[in-house]
Order: C-alpha cells, then structure tokens, then sequence
C-alpha cells in the first residue's frame, strides 16, 4: 500500500490563485512526493499569514484551527496518514495544523523549509514565532532549501539537530524540451514583441508588488539607464500593482519591453529563445525563475544571496553581484554581453548545471530516502 503523506502549506496553498515562488515550490514538493512514490494529499487550505502580527487576528485564526484539526482527527479515523509534511513555516505563518495532528495520530511532522527569527520573540509576532519554535521542537526532519535558514534554526535546536538540505529543484525536463526549438520560438516572440532576432536579449522575471520585489526593479532601473549597451532588448515579465510605477521607472527606454505576466510554457519558451536572465534578488530566499532560466540554458546574474549563491555556479553558470549594487549588476551584464563565447560555454553550462542538482527526479529520491526510514521507524 502507498503511504499517504498529509501535505499541508499555511503561507500559500497549492491551489491558491495568485502565482508566487511559495504556490509554486508547494506544488513541486507535491509533486515530488508522488513521485518518489507517496501518495500526497493537500490537508487543509487554511491560510495562517498574520502580515500585521495583530493579535485578535491570531486568536481567530488559532480557534479555526482548532475546529479544522477536529475535522482532520476525523477523517483521518479510517485514512491514517503516515507522515505529516509542512512546507514553509515562520513566525508570519506558523503550522496551526501539523503538530497537534501529527500528535494526536503519533506519525512522524516534517518541515520543508523552515525560518526561525529570534528578534521576533518580543512584539507583534511573537505568537507565531513561539508557535514556531514549538513546531521545531516537534520535528522529526527539517528539509531546508534555503541555506540562510540553516545557522539560526540548527543552533536553536542544538547538536544533532535533524536538518537536511534539500536544493531547490523544477521539473527540468520541460526547460529541456523548450530549448530545442529556440530558434522557432526566438522567431515567433521577435514578431509578437517587436524584437531584432539578432540583438541579444535579456529577461529579468519578477512579480510587481510592494516591498523586495519593487526594489528589485528600482535597481534594475538604474542600471540598465547606464547600461552603455543600445543593441539589446531587455523584456521585464510580470505584473502586479506597482506594475505603473515600475513602468515609470523604465520610461523612455526604448530596449525596454514590458510582458505582463506569462503563463509557464509561455515563460518557458521565452527563456529559451533569451540569452541572459537578469535579477538583483533584494533580500530573496531563493527564486524559482533563476534556475527555470538556467534549466533552459540561460546564464544568470543575480544579487549576491545565500539563496541565489547556492543555486548559482559562479564564473560558470552565471554571475553574482553585491546585493542592491546597480553598478556591479552593469557591469556584469556588460562583461557577458562583451564575450560571446563565454556567454555560450556559460548556456550549456547552466542547463547541465540545473539538470544534475536541481531536478525534481533528484528531489524526490532525496524525500523517498528521508522520510521512508521515519515511516518505517514508527511502524515497528
């Protein structure tokens, strides 16, 4: 029989709307899960996010769930899951759902992705961040794809903490399929945008909302403006409601093209027919999109974070620049822009790069390795 894995997201749930890295790493560990042969189901949809820290919010949000793990504790009556899986956890969304399940039922708690604050122990949150740390304490493995998560949460936990890296990966395989057909589609995005087929072509992919992600833009903006290049095109996908500010930013920059958000295959083939991604990762985790270009042969430059470094192979896959650091981001840009040659060694570089440590088929044997021995522990 397959072991039923309850998978449960109190950020953002895999069937939630609005496209983000989280919705999108959610249903990539799903994904793998089912892969690596579990049968994995979603739990719950209950969003816990208290943006504000407000207190009578938190109270609200604990009482439904407490209504919602008797629901659970329920069901699961005659569909007993094996494990417990809690993707992202942090004192803003902390699991509300997991550890009182997971106890009740005694089946071993996962986290995939765990944050831990110490500075939020006082003040607005710091009922989610000791909820948090409960949930630490309760765990029996942390998958941590993040490695600037690793120091705080290992030394609150103490020696023999069970944490275990877990790359962020994609479903490679597709970025490989669209690569093949690069020149068809850099013929057909030429037409749509108005694009010159033999100018080089940058992409930089980011959602146009408040906060990391617009500063991000703003340090794109000054530096393309001194970018002393005037034979590119430089394509901005994605949206959101600072798009108009944003766009303000960029205005009267004919390299510049604004795509809106594009659906997955249609940025998949867009990164193909590209030949640089481009993105300053202001205070990022890590993204989903450097390594969606990378898996279709785009070398990158990125902010210099411990997110982006762990995906990024410097001087071989792409660049890194100090965070926030327009100048260095140009000049960067530059410098590949300049060496053709070394842009191509870099493209293949890339692709072999994503497909030999980030590929779902590698995630879901390092999840089948990790949790099948806490399943089979408990069963005994």
């Amino acid at each position: 029989m397959t072991d039923h894995v309850a998978f449960y997201a109190p950020l953002k749930p895999p069937s939630h709307p609005t496209p983000s890295g989280d919705r999108r790493f959610a249903r990539l560990l799903l994904q793998a899960l089912r892969r690596a042969g579990f049968d994995a189901r979603t739990a719950s949809t209950l969003r816990s996010r208290n943006p504000d820290g407000d207190t009578e919010f938190q109270r609200r949000l604990e009482k439904r769930a407490d209504t919602i793990v008797d629901r659970l504790l329920q069901r699961y009556r005659d569909d007993r899951p094996a494990v417990w899986l809690t993707y992202h956890v942090y004192y803003k969304a902390p699991d509300l759902l997991g550890p009182p399940v997971a106890r009740a039922l005694n089946i071993p708690y996962v986290i995939a992705e765990a944050s831990r604050a110490a500075r939020r122990a006082d003040g607005p949150w710091q009922r989610g961040h000791a909820l948090t740390d409960e949930a630490l304490r309760q765990a029996d493995l942390i998958l941590q794809p993040n490695p600037k998560d690793l120091p705080e949460v290992t030394a609150f936990l103490g020696p023999g903490a069970p944490v275990v890296r877990l790359p962020p990966f994609l479903d490679a395989g597709r970025e490989t399929r669209e690569r093949r057909h690069r020149g068809r589609y850099r013929s057909e995005f030429a037409a749509h945008f108005g694009l010159n087929p033999d100018r080089p072509w940058l992409i930089s992919t980011g959602m146009m909302r408040p906060g990391a992600k617009r500063e991000s833009y703003r340090v794109l903006a000054r530096a393309i403006g001194t970018l002393d290049r005037q034979d590119v095109h430089w394509l901005m996908v994605g949206d959101g409601p600072e798009r108009p500010e944003i766009e303000r930013d960029f205005s009267g920059d004919s390299r510049v093209r604004f795509t809106g958000a594009l659906p997955a295959r249609a940025l998949s083939q867009l990164n193909a027919a590209a030949d640089l991604f481009v993105w300053p990762a202001i205070d990022e985790a890590f993204g989903m999109a450097p390594l969606e270009a990378q898996a279709a042969g785009l070398p990158v430059v990125l902010g210099d974070r411990p997110g982006t470094r762990a995906m990024v192979r410097p001087d071989e896959t792409g660049l890194l620049t100090p965070e926030g650091d327009p100048d260095a981001l140009r000049l960067a840009v530059r410098s590949l822009l300049d060496a053709p040659e070394r842009l191509a060694a870099m493209s293949d570089a890339a692709h072999r790069h994503v497909m030999e440590n980030h590929d779902i088929a590698g995630a879901a044997e390092r999840l089948r390795t990790c949790l099948q021995p806490l399943i089979d522990g408990r069963n005994r």
